[in-house]
């Protein structure tokens, strides 16, 4: 299996699937990801933050658009690596190990910052802080794009909200509170933004139709084959991927894209 050893009963989601050979983890998958691109419109005169870009397959698609400048910032320390690795020998760019919520880049020094999947698995109080650090970046008029999951309606109930919270951390082994559309956009209202578009895709990211699309076929077979060569893998895999369809109705991938005013 890719990487170093991992305990498979104990490891976060998100680690168990890297290992298995998963490359894309974004709630709507690589499909939602283009309409946030598409969305911030990113062109050659744009300096780009993204944060946590993990393995770098959305930096690759930014970079397609030849920005003026790109910037990752990253807490992992491997991932940080590989994608200043990539980085280093396309002689673009840089990757620098910090914390979205605290960045230490300069007021005002990028007119796109974006980042996916990361928001979900934090507090309120958390979202709220990375939101204020990319309202912090961003010069006036620049985009702000997110990729999280959704609760599908504004009225569910505190207790469903509680149940599909605690389902998700019981199945995923890491904290996960998806807000309702309503709720990301208070969010980031509050931050100063004003949300100029939102999309939304199915939460299929176990789904074999979404996992092709994501990895392609030959991805595809490797993670199964991984799944199904251990039994560990497999049992969790198919527990995280009943949680999903069990609450599959009220949880849905979101894309939101935000201006901050001039």
């Amino acid at each position: 299996m890719g990487g170093k050893s991992i305990d498979l009963e104990r490891a976060p989601a998100f680690r168990l699937l890297f290992h298995l050979g998963k490359t894309t983890m974004r709630p709507g998958g690589i499909e939602l990801t283009r309409k946030m691109l598409d969305g911030l419109q990113i062109g050659e005169r744009d300096r780009v933050v993204e944060f946590a870009p993990g393995r770098g397959i959305t930096m690759r698609m930014v970079l397609e658009h030849s920005p003026r400048s790109y910037t990752g910032i990253e807490r992992d320390r491997v991932s940080q690596q590989k994608v200043q690795e990539f980085l280093h020998n396309k002689k673009i760019g840089n990757c620098i190990l910090g914390k979205a919520q605290a960045s230490g880049l300069k007021d005002g020094c990028a007119s796109v910052v974006f980042g996916e999947a990361m928001l979900t698995m934090r507090s309120r109080a958390a979202k709220l802080k990375i939101a204020k650090e990319a309202f912090r970046l961003l010069e006036p008029g620049g985009r702000y794009g997110i990729h999280e999951s959704c609760l599908t309606k504004d009225d569910l109930s505190e207790d469903l909200k509680n149940e599909i919270e605690d389902e998700l951390n019981e199945s995923l082994l890491v904290r996960a509170r998806p807000l309702t559309l309503m709720e990301w956009r208070e969010l980031l209202e509050e931050t100063g933004f004003e949300v100029r578009q939102t999309r939304e895709a199915p939460m299929h990211l176990l789904e074999l139709r979404r996992v092709i699309q994501d990895e392609g076929l030959w991805g595809t077979a490797k993670f199964v084959s991984r799944v199904i060569g251990s039994s560990a893998a497999r049992r969790r895999i198919l527990n995280i991927r009943y949680t999903f369809s069990r609450y599959g109705k009220y949880i849905d991938a979101i894309t939101m894209i935000a201006v901050k005013p001039k």
